[in-house]
């Protein structure tokens, strides 16, 4: 059907892992976007989507959004849904991915998180075609910009700063093929901002351009701001709690994005381990499990991130109370930890990035570990290595799903191993 073909009528019959709906149609099915199941839609379809859509008859589960920017901001696909349905949906999508791999299990209720609560944000800005700085979020399936005044996911001092951080973009748009994100974390000592999509050929940030960065991040009273890594200027230390520690966070460092998502997954990896006398923390980061986990036994942490590594011993010092932590700065993509490297660690936890960890799960196998937890936010890599460790014999005892990125289709997981 082409654009200025009339509208149909079609029925929505599921909604698609990225969060569409879909309508199943004798000419293969098509994606809807921002609608629920059993709803009937009148729209335009082309090339299998569709678009000027009306919805004709509502689901009941839908509910009022409550962004003012829902529907053209790229951020939230299922804001219109009521919350049982769409957590229930969450932990399906966890199912499904275990069942392409041949996988069955308890799956726990997925853990909700409260709007108003993420910490971190990626921030793009441009200048309009007015030359005024423009600070916001990519449209749906668009690299067009979607000026961001408001957003209910955010920490609400996220939101508040948006203007001050408006300026502090403005002096990263030097040169036209320069496209700044920010990204900006709230520490407990203030926003930290690491600035990446600077142009680098042309000699990236001229000095009178970082020198107005600068300044603007003193009025903005930012703790850190940084370009790709590399601190221009810091106000005071940003830092975090992690368990009884306090962790001085790398520029650009990796941080879960809700503390309350970051409570639910260390609450279950500690309870899996209890009574265990050593444990590996494996793709530790700056140590978000590392402490928690250092209060039922020694632990011994790996990272490929040199920084997040000397930001966890940097923490170790400020907790009483901790068995002890040794931390290694380790590619465990190219130089896995083997079963010699892990004797004696009876409990292994691993949460690695989006595309898992099959040459470091085939190692844990061989290792005479008793419980391994495995922390994802890719349900997919996640079954992929789940069924290495079962084909040698543990049992994936549950997994739980966990909704960090409320409203969107992203799902993340807790998953408990014993032998």
């Amino acid at each position: 059907m082409t654009e200025n073909a009339p509208p149909t009528l079609l029925k929505i019959d599921r909604l698609g892992g990225q969060g569409d709906g879909i309508a199943d149609t004798p000419a293969g099915p098509v994606f809807v976007p921002l609608t629920l199941p059993g709803e009937t839609v009148r729209v335009r379809v082309q090339d299998g989507r569709a678009s000027d859509i009306e919805i004709v008859e509502a689901s009941p589960e839908r509910i009022a959004p409550v962004s003012p920017h829902y529907g053209e901001c790229g951020g939230c696909s299922l804001q219109h849904w009521a919350a049982g349905p769409y957590l229930d949906w969450k932990r399906e999508q966890v199912r499904l991915a275990l069942a392409r791999e041949g996988i069955e299990t308890e799956i726990e209720p997925t853990v909700a998180v409260p709007a108003g609560t993420r910490r971190r944000l990626a921030l793009h800005a441009r200048r309009g075609p007015d030359g005024r700085v423009v600070l916001g979020f990519k449209a749906r399936k668009s690299w067009r910009l979607v000026e961001v005044t408001a957003c209910p996911v955010a920490d609400p001092r996220l939101v508040s700063a948006f203007p001050a951080l408006t300026r502090v973009a403005e002096a990263f748009l030097e040169h036209p093929k320069s496209a700044p994100t920010l990204h900006v974390t709230l520490t407990l000592t203030g926003l930290d901002v690491d600035v990446t999509g600077v142009e680098r050929k042309s000699g990236r940030l001229s000095r009178d351009r970082q020198m107005q960065a600068i300044r603007a991040a003193n009025i903005a009273d930012l703790a850190r701001l940084s370009l790709a890594g590399e601190t221009l200027a810091m106000m005071r230390q940003p830092t975090v709690m992690f368990g009884p520690a306090t962790v001085p966070l790398p520029p650009g460092g990796f941080l879960q994005a809700v503390p309350e998502a970051e409570a639910a997954m260390t609450e279950r990896a500690v309870a899996a381990v209890k009574g265990t006398r050593k444990i590996a923390d494996l793709f530790c980061g700056s140590g978000a499990f590392s402490f928690p986990l250092a209060t039922v036994a020694p632990v011994l942490a790996a990272d490929s991130s040199a920084a997040g590594i000397a930001a966890l011993k940097g923490g170790i010092g400020t907790a009483t109370g901790l068995r002890s932590i040794t931390a290694e700065a380790r590619d465990l993509f190219r130089r896995p930890l083997t079963p010699h490297d892990l004797k004696g660690c009876d409990a292994i936890v691993f949460d690695p990035p989006r595309a898992g960890a099959i040459d470091q799960t085939r190692q844990i196998v061989d290792t005479r570990a008793s419980v391994v937890v495995g922390v994802s936010c890719n349900p997919q890599s996640f079954a992929r290595d789940a069924r290495v460790l079962i084909d040698a014999g543990f049992v994936l005892e549950r997994v739980t799903p966990i909704d960090q990125f409320l409203w969107s289709s992203h799902v993340e997981l807790v998953g408990v191993f014993r032998r």
